[in-house]
């Protein structure tokens, strides 16, 4: 070779070059390989669905010019300083070989789609910086060995599913300035080192669940500017380093449990912009503004403890942009000093107990764009140009504040409003036109005293294209819906028309409104049908039709609605069958049906609806047959209430599958047979009620098992036995079980009767009874042979009464002829179909007496003295005249005499008060004499009651009887046959609480009860059922208060 260099001299130049540039690789090859290795390694085990690695490849040398990779520029060998492949979509576990990159220093995979743990193996990473993993999708715990990453100055893991305690050596890395840990799953407390890292600027460790106190030191660092632990579970005080701090900007604490009150120092920083901490239990008074110049700009304390009053030195922060005050129990009035900050944007004072006036200056601040004053017991009034005043405003909610008078016309020159809430107000007159609020979101004028007018209002809102919110409901709207209720924008959401005083016809045109999912119509005088249309909404998960008028079937339509959670049509006079096709809701938590006048079998269908979880009433129907065996599926449901129907058979054993029962209603009904054994599963339950049907057996012992029966009512059945005396027995308050007549107890205080002696104390008495038992038998024989001879030779039978527990005077005839006047027609008080009553005066009695003299002329008059004198024997009513005696003898030419004596109602009769004729001129309808010919009269004397006319009233010549008066103005114009007396305030227009709950169905009992076929009339235990359960909504609502 040297020969050849020598020989060829010109060569040896390109030979260096070429020498040196094959050796260059040489000497770096052991650190650049390794990194080469290191990123292909890194590409090889992810998944890069982009390609957005392509760039790697074993035949590119230059590693350096990859996509995301920087090297260094200045050291003799090429290695890797950062890599930076933040938002490529890549995917899959971190390699570990990502560790053997030993000179890096930067280091960005966020905004990926990494998942799994941090490898350990970045502790290896001596000379990162920094380190940034957030939004991804990684867990398991921060590991330890970061801590090796001594140079550590910016750790980024935000938005990943990490797990565990922070790692206290993470502090060992100090030179750390940002550490951003927030909406992760991190536990524990944070670790106390944070308070000692001198470089610290910047802390977030929010939107976790971190426990603990605020560590002691934090703030310490002259250079920590930002801490933000919010959304936590920390508990403690605010620290004073923090409150002290003399660098700190910003510090938001919110959403935790802190405690104490809030440092005064906080507020007279010279540094601090920015002070959330609101919700948590923060307590005292708001700290007054000391500082000449306090840069504050963001202030929440909303949802705290926080008394006393506004201070006014906050009117002093003249940088403020937001006052959020919200949610505590601060008292007095507004401070005038607040409408001075010119840069205020947001004024939240809602949910205190402020009080006074509103300062008028509060509605000339220019700058307010949310104005939230609601519920307080502040006064005010909305200036008549207050849409001139507050050009900026977005929000305004006013609610609960005393506003009176009309709502201002200028209100719809406020262009940018977006909210509105004037929520019970007392605001006045005429919804005005808001269809120059291009950008209306919400708008909540419910519970005032507003009128519909010409409806224009409505019309106008189709011009607000964004309105998702209208809330109309407790006004004064009355009149018909207009069919311009359909031109609604067609992203609306929210609607609530709900008690007012609606009426005519639901128009077709609301199923135009398809995007609705909650829509409440209830308690106004809608007549007619559900349209079919209400089955375009779709997307409805909360409709209310109920406390109306309407009638008819229920379309089927509905079937459509399958995301409704919650359906109302309760209240109404619908009828026929429930559609079956509601059995393919499969998001229905609550159901009812109740007070209408469904008839046939309980639908099955409905018990098919799975996700029935919190309550199905189907009470007040007319619902007949056996409950069905698919009562039981309803596993999840809290609450279940078919009663007042007419059902019949057994309860069926599945119902014991519904364990998470907590009411279960099922009285007022014809059900026979035992309580099911299945029902000891009913753990849950709080109240159970069978009453009034016709169950047996004895009473179960396993009723004591379940701890959580509060109520229990069992009255009105056939139970027999002694009652058990643990659980919900040992409290004879919780249970009601009067009228099961053998029923008996062994403890007072449960209206039964004791039961009789066994066990021990019978046995020690059997030897005398054997002894006694003979004699007494052989006694009572004789006896009763004896009688039989005597009775036979009377003349006359005495009425059973003379045997009954009342304890009765003889009298004569003679007694009640002179107590008469000798049937002086003075005395006489009225006549029936069997005899008259006179008023007289017994030499025996001080008070005046009430003799009914039976005529035993008239057919059935002996067989109606007995029958009195039988029902007399048992029955015992505040509401029926007290019996004093009887008298059944012959008068002086020996004819039969019979008579009743009882107390003297000197008020006189329901008759007399109604009107003098004799409501049984109209009992000859009802056919022969029989118990259907009593419902007759029943219902004929209701009628009488509700609407104070005779049965032959003069307005009744046209050939329409009293029932068919009342049946043609039910149920929207009931209003015009019901009695003066009865329309007080509280039932005008037929839509009070009192009027839908009592007086309507009461009304219906008397027409079901007056029908003229016998066969179509209710029964009386039905009749007896209904009456009951309208005394019961009558009690209900006196107690309520809603009846003055």
């Amino acid at each position: 070779m040297i020969r050849l260099f020598a020989s060829c001299p010109k060569l040896i130049p390109l030979l260096v070059v070429f020498i040196f540039s094959s050796s260059l690789p040489l000497a770096i090859s052991d650190d650049t390989d390794t990194d080469r290795e290191a990123l292909l390694c890194f590409k090889s085990q992810i998944s890069d669905p982009n390609g957005a690695l392509s760039s790697w490849t074993n035949t590119s040398l230059n590693f350096c010019s990859w996509q995301g990779v920087s090297c260094n520029s200045t050291q003799p060998q090429l290695r890797v300083m950062a890599l930076n492949v933040s938002s490529k979509g890549l995917g899959g576990l971190i390699p570990p070989c990502i560790g053997n990159l030993s000179s890096i220093a930067s280091l960005d995979l966020s905004n990926n789609a990494f998942l799994g743990k941090i490898p350990s193996e970045l502790g290896r990473l001596g000379q990162i910086s920094y380190l940034n993993l957030s939004i991804n999708s990684l867990e398991g715990r921060i590991p330890d060995e970061l801590s090796s990453c001594s140079n550590l100055q910016v750790l980024g893991l935000w938005n990943n599913s990490l797990q565990g305690e922070i790692p206290p050596s993470l502090t060992q890395c100090t030179h750390l300035q940002q550490v951003m840990l927030y909406n992760n799953k991190l536990e524990g407390e944070i670790p106390t080192g944070f308070g000692t890292l001198r470089e610290l600027k910047t802390l977030d460790l929010s939107n976790n669940a971190l426990t603990g106190d605020i560590p002691p030191l934090l703030g310490s660092s002259p250079s920590f500017i930002y801490v933000d632990l919010g959304v936590n579970q920390l508990t403690g005080g605010i620290p004073e380093f923090l409150a002290n701090s003399s660098s700190l900007q910003v510090i938001r604490l919110m959403q935790n449990g802190l405690t104490g009150e809030i440092p005064p120092s906080l507020f007279n920083s010279s540094t601090l912009t920015t002070i959330y901490l609101n919700r948590n239990s923060l307590v005292g008074s708001i700290p007054p503004i000391t500082a000449v110049a306090a840069p504050i700009q963001y202030l929440s304390l909303a949802q705290n403890k926080l008394t006393g009053g506004i201070p006014a030195s906050l009117g002093n922060l003249s940088s403020l942009v937001l006052l959020s005050l919200g949610a505590n129990n601060l008292v007095g009035s507004i401070p005038e000093s607040l409408s001075k900050i010119q840069t205020l944007e947001r004024l939240v004072l809602t949910y205190n107990k402020l009080s006074g006036n509103v300062p008028q200056n509060i509605f000339n601040m220019t700058s307010l764009k949310y104005l939230g004053m609601a519920n307080n017991s502040l006064i005010s009034r909305l200036p008549p140009d207050i849409g001139n005043r507050l050009p900026n405003l977005e929000t305004l909610i006013l609610s609960t504040t005393q506003l009176n008078g009309p709502i201002p016309a200028s209100l719809a020159n406020m262009s940018k409003l977006e909210m509105i809430y004037l929520t019970a107000t007392g605001l006045t007159g005429v919804v005005p036109s808001f269809g120059s609020l291009p950008n209306l979101q919400d708008l909540d004028l419910a519970y005032n005293q507003l009128e519909a007018g010409d409806w224009s209002f409505l019309s106008s809102l189709a011009n607000c294209t964004q309105l998702k919110k209208l809330a109309l409901d407790g006004n004064i709207l009355r009149g018909s819906l207009p069919s311009s209720v359909g031109n609604l924008p067609s992203q609306l959401n929210w609607l609530f028309l709900k008690q007012n005083k609606l009426s005519g016809t639901i128009p077709s045109e609301i199923g135009n409104l398809k995007s609705l999912t909650v829509m409440y119509m209830d308690n106004n005088m809608f007549s007619g049908s559900i349209p079919p249309t209400i089955g375009n909404l779709s997307n409805l998960l909360v409709l209310s039709f109920a406390q109306n008028n309407l009638s008819g079937h229920i379309p089927d339509s509905i079937g459509s609605l399958s995301q409704l959670t919650e359906f109302y049509i309760d209240g109404n006079n619908l009828n026929g069958s429930i559609p079956a096709n509601i059995g393919q809701w499969r998001q229905l938590e609550k159901l009812d049906l109740s007070h209408n006048f469904f008839g046939g079998s309980l639908p099955s269908e409905v018990f098919n609806i799975s996700s029935l979880s919190k309550s199905l009433d189907l009470s007040h129907n007319l619902f007949t047959g056996p409950i069905p065996l698919e009562i039981g599926n309803l596993i999840n449901l809290g609450s279940i209430s078919i009663s007042n129907n007419r059902l019949n058979g057994e309860i069926p054993s599945t119902l014991g599958k519904c364990v998470l029962l907590e009411y279960l209603h099922m009285e007022g009904n014809l059900l026979t047979g035992s309580i099911p054994q299945s029902f000891m599963n009913l753990k849950s339950i709080k109240e159970l009620d069978l009453s009034r049907n016709s169950l047996s057996g004895k009473v179960p012992e396993f009723l004591t098992l379940l701890s959580s029966l509060q109520k229990l009512n069992l009255s009105f059945n056939d139970f027999e036995g002694a009652i058990p005396s643990n659980g919900v027995f040992g409290n004879a308050s919780r249970v009601i079980l009067g009228g099961n007549y053998r029923l008996c107890a062994n403890a007072p205080g449960y209206g039964l009767p004791f039961c009789p002696e066994s066990g021990s104390q019978s046995k020690s008495k059997s030897t005398v009874l054997k002894i006694v038992i003979p004699i007494v038998v052989s006694a009572v024989v004789i006896s009763l042979l004896c009688l039989t001879v005597v009775l036979m030779k009377r003349r006359k039978e005495e009425p059973n009464l003379q045997h009954s527990s009342v304890n009765l005077r003889k009298i004569s005839y003679e007694d009640i002829a002179k107590a008469t006047d000798g049937f002086s027609a003075t005395n006489l008080v009225g006549l029936g179909s069997f005899g008259a009553v006179y008023k007289g005066l017994l030499a025996f009695e001080d008070n005046p007496v009430a003799i009914k003299v039976f005529n035993l002329n008239k057919y059935g008059a002996p067989t109606s003295f007995n029958a009195e004198c039988e029902a007399l024997r048992y029955i015992r009513h505040r509401n029926l005249v007290k019996i004093i005696t009887l008298c059944s003898t012959v008068d002086p030419n020996g004819y039969d005499f019979k008579a009743l004596v009882f107390q003297y109602m000197p008020n006189g009769s329901l008759e007399m008060w109604l009107h003098p004729e004799d409501h049984g001129l109209e009992y000859g309808m009802g056919g022969q004499i029989s118990t259907k010919g009593d419902v007759y009269s029943y219902g004929v004397l209701l009628l009488e009651i509700l609407t104070g006319k005779r049965p032959t009233d003069e307005k009744f010549n046209d050939g329409l009887s009293l029932h068919d008066r009342v049946d043609a103005a039910l149920p929207h114009r009931v209003t015009e046959v019901l009695d003066p007396n009865m329309l007080h305030n509280d039932l005008d227009g037929g839509n009070s609480e009192l009027m839908q709950s009592c007086v309507l169905p009461l009304v219906k009992v008397a027409l079901m009860c007056s029908i003229a076929s016998p066969k179509d009339r209710l029964g009386m235990a039905q009749v007896s059922t209904e009456i009951n359960s309208i005394k019961q909504a009558f009690v209900d609502l006196s107690s309520g208060g809603k009846i003055v």
